[in-house]
């Protein structure tokens, strides 16, 4: 028989802060209407102090498992999309599958830009088709507010901070991700890109002075390649999955701008409220914009049981993609009391643990410290 991959939990985090178009309006030459004309944002919201890429990404991961009512320790993989990670390494993903207590679970971050998630929700699936993987957790989670130069009008507007997620898991019930198309063009690199900050242009005072290790991009080339690549991608994975546009009863695109999405809209001849649109609220949240805005519809009731999804989306890279989502699950129970208790049991257990591992590593290390400071060969522990 054969195995899909279902979604089965979602859940989103984004931080407190409210940024209007007013308060931009302050700090760059722009004003609240242009904004609003030009991309459909109104306000976005930023991450404070005690916010960060991984922070977010595990309350997202906390709130899908809870929808779909699993332990950690069933998780089998971890991914997490992001262009903004805590560390260039130890992977982002690897700090949440421990603050998770997903102690089988392999974890690792990927790096699309603003396609991150689909190429992500494409891995899970390919995973799980293949019978390699059972359960696995997709999260985007970004702070795009702190690689963003809030002195360039042109895209300190766009961006705000958040994270959603999704779990996965395997069934042979037909549904879930029935397709997915994942494409790149890397002549078009320099189009959207951080230049700095990598093996390339090492962290220098130069590239610090030029604002280097900030977002770069060249709006109108974008723009353009968005309207085109989103109505290809749409209509390819449509009929990979064999099915007609007229088929699809949501599309749920990267939340970059309202522009962009009415010309896709136009270029596939469907109306624009067939599209799912936050941003006016969140602006581009690069790879949680999507899971973000599919929570938020779920919440609404504007998606329901056995409906067909397409997600969309493009980013630097240059990178584009979709998925078609069979939607075939209604909203689960409430986790009953005991089941949440246990959880957070779970979760403060998991936390003692890796304090006491931890611990266990530094005690080793300064035995076997003084071991070779003395001259002697520390025992074979059988660890690589």
């Amino acid at each position: 028989m054969k195995t899909y991959a279902h979604i089965i939990g979602w859940g989103m985090a984004v931080p407190k802060r409210v940024l209007t178009n007013r308060e931009i309006s302050r700090m760059v030459d722009t004003t609240e209407e242009w904004i609003v004309s030009r991309t459909g944002i109104r306000e976005r919201r930023i991450a404070g102090p005690q916010d960060t890429t991984a922070s977010l990404g595990l309350e997202a991961a906390r709130k899908a498992i809870e929808v779909a009512d699993i332990s950690p320790g069933e998780i089998d993989l971890i991914i997490v999309a992001t262009s903004t990670p805590e560390h260039l390494f130890p992977a982002t993903a690897c700090m949440i599958q421990d603050a998770l207590g997903a102690r089988k679970a392999g974890a690792f971050d990927l790096l699309a830009a603003c396609t991150g998630f689909i190429y992500a929700l494409s891995l899970a699936s390919q995973a799980i088709t293949s019978g390699a993987m059972n359960t696995v957790l997709v999260i985007g989670s970004e702070t795009m507010s702190r690689i963003v130069n809030w002195e360039d009008r042109g895209t300190c507007i766009l961006f705000g901070d958040g994270a959603g997620a999704f779990v996965l898991r395997g069934s042979e019930q037909r549904g879930g991700v029935l397709a997915s198309l994942l494409r790149s063009d890397g002549s078009g690199a320099d189009l959207l890109s951080v230049p700095a900050g990598g093996s390339r242009k090492p962290t220098s005072i130069e590239t610090l002075r030029d604002n280097l290790h900030t977002v770069q991009m060249n709006g109108p080339e974008v723009f353009r390649f968005a309207t085109t690549v989103m109505v290809d991608a749409c209509r390819k994975v449509v009929a990979d999955a064999g099915l007609r546009m007229s088929e699809i009863d949501r599309i749920v695109p990267h939340q970059a701008n309202e522009r962009i999405v009415a010309a896709a809209a136009r270029g596939l001849k469907l109306p624009v409220d067939r599209f799912v649109l936050n941003l006016e609220r969140y602006g581009n949240t690069s790879t949680a914009s999507i899971p973000i805005a599919l929570c938020e519809a779920v919440a609404a009731g504007t998606i329901k049981p056995n409906t067909n999804i397409v997600f969309v989306a493009f980013g630097g890279g240059l990178t584009w993609g979709a998925a078609l989502v069979r939607w075939d699950v209604t909203m689960p129970a409430a986790p009953s009391s005991w089941r949440r208790l246990q959880r957070r049991a779970f979760y403060g257990i998991s936390r003692v643990r890796s304090a006491l591992r931890r611990g266990a590593r530094t005690v080793e290390g300064f035995i076997f410290g003084k071991l070779s400071a003395e001259g002697e060969e520390p025992p074979h522990t059988g660890k690589s």
